[in-house]
């Protein structure tokens, strides 16, 4: 991988950011300031209760029916929600299904169809301002200009990529993220690292993303075992949430590759929540690409303490393992005759697989799921 600091790059980042504990209520303040009325915010049952941190003016509705693996009818939903508000600032409140679900609520509510969405730069404008508030510290949605939503009609996720899905502001607020439970706390975590991992070993590397991408998983291996352990840290709380905006920032000129795309069938068809899968396939696909990327790699492994060569694959694991998540598919409904169907399905995910720093056929991936069984 050629380390081209003339390589042509695009960033798109938010026109406003705000951090550290208590930030949420600086939502309501730019809200005020810039005159919006009408508010919309989505989220879940779970938190909605912490909606008044941010201090709304104006008339607020509130969609709290968005689910942690959201569909495209949780999607229809939403937009119905949306038109009937009528807002002039929509805001996610919650984790990143929460705000993919926000996201795409922005640029379909017109009656725009999301099957003519998917892909790259198919949405029209946005109807609405944006407001990204995370509640978890994983997906880094808040950083990016993509959306994932499961197609029911298809059965695999569809993903959105424009502009128009990068939101006008966004707080990163650790004192909303201190009520998340340790296994969720774990998965986000898992999830955030695994957005800077495969970017940082990325065919599309790129050495501007390469410095977020390390920072993002350096504060994940020192700060996740400690806010599993200790929910009220607050400053590993904070740290979290930095990495997991790191790794949304890598999201968008390079992206993830293989893990996400192995990953992806487990949440669909397992219903697994996003980090869940991304910890259970995290391991076995750092070791599969140690040899396309070993210098990487090698970074990697020591910001988590792993061991090299044929040591990687099982401390990965165990690094994994005991944070908490159950590691094994064969514990999680999963069975053998299932695992060619997802191996063929992950395969085929070519705008994820294609940027593996390592060619991976079908057999391949098969064979990571029976190492994960």
């Amino acid at each position: 991988m050629p380390n081209d600091y003339a390589r042509p790059l695009r960033l798109w980042q938010p026109r406003r950011f705000e951090f550290g504990a208590g930030s949420a209520a600086e939502v309501g303040h730019w809200a005020r300031e810039q005159g919006f009325a009408r508010i919309h915010v989505l989220t879940t049952p779970v938190i909605a209760g912490q909606i008044d941190r941010m201090g709304l003016p104006g008339s607020v509705t509130v969609f709290a029916d968005v689910d942690p693996e959201p569909d495209s009818a949780t999607l229809d939903r939403a937009i119905a929600a949306a038109q009937e508000a009528d807002p002039d600032l929509v805001i996610g409140f919650g984790g990143g299904s929460v705000m993919d679900v926000a996201k795409l609520v922005t640029v379909l509510r017109g009656g725009f169809p999301l099957a003519d969405a998917i892909g790259p730069n198919k949405v029209p404008a946005r109807l609405n301002a944006l407001a990204l508030v995370p509640t978890t510290a994983g997906t880094g949605s808040e950083a990016g200009i993509r959306a994932l939503v499961t197609n029911l009609a298809t059965g695999a996720k569809a993903a959105v990529e424009s502009p128009h899905l990068m939101p006008d502001m966004v707080s990163l607020d650790p004192d909303l993220t201190m009520s998340v439970p340790p296994a969720v706390t774990a998965a986000t975590g898992i999830d955030a690292m695994a957005h800077c991992v495969e970017a940082f070993t990325n065919r599309k590397s790129h050495p501007l993303i390469d410095n977020y991408a390390r920072l993002g998983f350096t504060l994940v291996a020192r700060f996740l075992p400690r806010a599993v352990a200790d929910g009220s840290d607050a400053e590993a709380r904070a740290a979290l949430l930095l990495a997991a905006y790191y790794g949304g920032i890598c999201l968008g000129p390079v992206n993830t590759a293989a893990g996400h795309a192995l990953a992806y069938p487990l949440g669909t068809r397992l219903k697994l929540p996003h980090g869940h899968a991304n910890a259970i396939i995290f391991p076995h696909v750092l070791a599969f690409n140690a040899p396309a990327a070993p210098e990487k790699t090698a970074e990697i492994a020591a910001a988590l303490g792993l061991g090299g060569g044929n040591r990687l694959a099982q401390d990965a694991w165990d690094w994994c393992a005991r944070l908490g998540p159950e590691m094994r598919l064969s514990a999680l409904g999963a069975t053998e005759a299932m695992l060619p169907d997802w191996a063929a399905e992950a395969h085929a995910i070519r705008r994820l697989m294609d940027n593996n720093p390592r060619d991976m056929t079908v057999a391949e991936a098969e064979t990571i799921y029976r190492s994960a069984f």
